[in-house]
């Protein structure tokens, strides 16, 4: 029956209430959070939709933070909808001193990595360590990869033989950026000729409130933020918990937050053991290895690369399996002995941490994200711990909420509905959406005849105007061990086939 058609009209009318049937569309919206620069747009705590190199050029500035992390996750995610967030930075921009010493006489190729980017000089013969130290300047001052749309993350000055480069934001994160004398197949005149010293530490912890609070009540089920110090993540866990957060039956947005941080394995267990909670990701990287790309940008790529997988619920993606997906524009440890070995892997992952891998092209791969989870009231628990959990709970919620409003919103409630009344829903009629709407999604709840007589709802007994519904699910698991026994035989048979079984 029309809903917005009075039953009592009296005139003669031909008419047709238009209302939709109902088409659920899931949306799986990513944000960067990160530093940008002034000559950016975008100001400090502001967010915005972001789809073009261009686009992040004008927001957030050339060879900032944020545009790092933009193009990162836009080379792993090239149709993915990102979003950018402003971290206003805070405290002093870190400083450091490149020192050319004797030149080589007759010159040569000069090459240097800063950031995972090569900057190369062409040295002439009897150039001066003066010319050498402008060159060096101005090529990080101009530097460009037209190709990926990355510019460098610190500025170039020169007095004499000293160039000074100062990182484009302050705060700590600085001290991670990798400046590096790559071996060539010829030889590299840098070789013994540059030192490099930090003038000046970088200093200062930003902090996320404004940033989150202009997120408002939109929804973003990816955050990816630069800065995992404990601050941050306290923020982050807070504006996601379940009781007063974004996962709360109050505001029902979800979400999820990733961050990046680098140590030792075992400094990086205990980080992810002190939090336990299915709100946090952490991307790891292991220090000492000779680290060529930046945590800002290694998180944001690792997450931009599973992103389409974590929106798919209507086809199963987001229950997949993703060991082994090459991640764009990072670079493995320059040393081997800094790649994760199964064992390596296999610990951290008991403990919190996700992983990676490198595969036999030098690529680096995933290997698993996990959350923090480890317990649920001081119970050992691992419901949440794999990530595509948090995601198929986002869709199968999503998808619950809104087959519940198609078939049920604006309805009278009653017991029963003996005249089969358009304006009356059954507690009945609720559980059989609850039934239908679990059924059509294969790809990310299973069992759905076994969990039927589980899926309860009844009218409350002290207010009649509200529905209780249990509604167990069952999720589809990541394939992520094959264990399989082979047995091997002088001469195979029947028999020994019969027997082995």
């Amino acid at each position: 029956m029309a809903s917005n058609i009075p039953a009592n009209l009296t005139a003669p009318i031909f008419t047709f209430d238009v209302q939709s049937g109902g088409n659920f569309e899931a949306e799986t919206r990513f944000i960067v959070l990160g530093h940008g620069l002034p000559a950016g747009t975008l100001p400090e705590g502001g967010i915005a939709l972001c789809n073009t190199k261009h686009d992040a050029r004008l927001l957030v500035g050339a060879g900032s933070m944020l545009e790092s992390m933009f193009l990162a996750a836009r080379r792993n995610a090239p149709t993915q909808e990102i979003w950018i967030g402003r971290v206003a930075d805070t405290g002093t921009a870190e400083i450091r001193t490149i020192t050319v010493g004797t030149v080589p006489a007759d010159g040569g190729q000069g090459v240097l990595q800063i950031a995972g980017e090569t900057i190369s000089i062409e040295i002439a013969a009897g150039a001066t360590a003066n010319a050498v130290a402008s060159a060096i300047a101005a090529a990080i001052n101009g530097y460009y990869n037209s190709l990926k749309g990355y510019s460098l993350p610190f500025t170039a000055t020169v007095s004499t033989n000293v160039v000074t480069i100062t990182a484009r934001h302050k705060g700590t994160y600085a001290a991670g950026i990798d400046i590096y004398i790559p071996v060539l197949d010829a030889i590299n005149a840098f070789n013994g000729v540059l030192t490099f010293a930090t003038a000046t530490p970088g200093a200062g912890v930003p902090s996320l409130t404004n940033v989150l609070a202009a997120m408002n009540d939109d929804p973003f089920e990816i955050i990816v933020s630069a800065f995992g110090d404990a601050t941050s993540l306290g923020l982050l866990d807070t504006f996601l918990n379940e009781v007063s957060g974004r996962w709360s039956y109050a505001q029902q947005i979800y979400g999820h937050a990733f961050y990046p941080k680098t140590d030792t394995s075992s400094n990086l267990a205990s980080f992810a053991l002190a939090r336990d909670t299915w709100h946090l990701s952490m991307i790891p990287m292991l220090s000492g290895g000779g680290l060529a790309t930046p945590e800002y940008q290694w998180v944001s790529a690792f997450v931009a690369r599973i992103a389409p997988w974590l929106g798919g619920g209507a086809n199963g993606d987001v229950s997949r399996n993703q060991t082994g997906l090459v991640v764009q524009d990072v670079l493995a440890p320059r040393d081997r002995n800094y790649w994760m070995d199964y064992a390596t892997r296999d610990a951290m992952l008991k403990n919190g941490v996700s992983t990676w891998s490198v595969n036999r092209n030098g690529d680096v791969t995933i290997d698993k994200i996990i959350t923090h989870q480890q317990t649920t009231d001081g119970a050992p628990d691992t419901t949440f711990r794999d990530i595509q959990a948090v995601f198929q709970v986002t869709y199968a919620l999503k998808k619950f909420r809104a087959d519940l409003a198609f078939e049920h919103a604006n309805k009278a409630l009653a017991q029963d509905n003996p005249s089969n009344l358009d304006a009356v829903t059954t507690p009945k009629d609720i559980r059989a959406t609850l039934f239908h709407t679990y059924q059509s999604m294969p790809g990310v709840l299973k069992n759905a005849i076994a969990v039927l007589p589980s899926i309860v709802v009844t009218i409350d007994q002290d207010n009649p105007n509200r529905v209780n519904a249990q509604l167990p699910m069952d999720r589809v698991n990541a394939l992520d061990i094959f264990a399989g026994l082979a047995t091997v035989y002088s001469q195979f048979t029947t028999s020994a086939a019969t027997a082995s079984l």
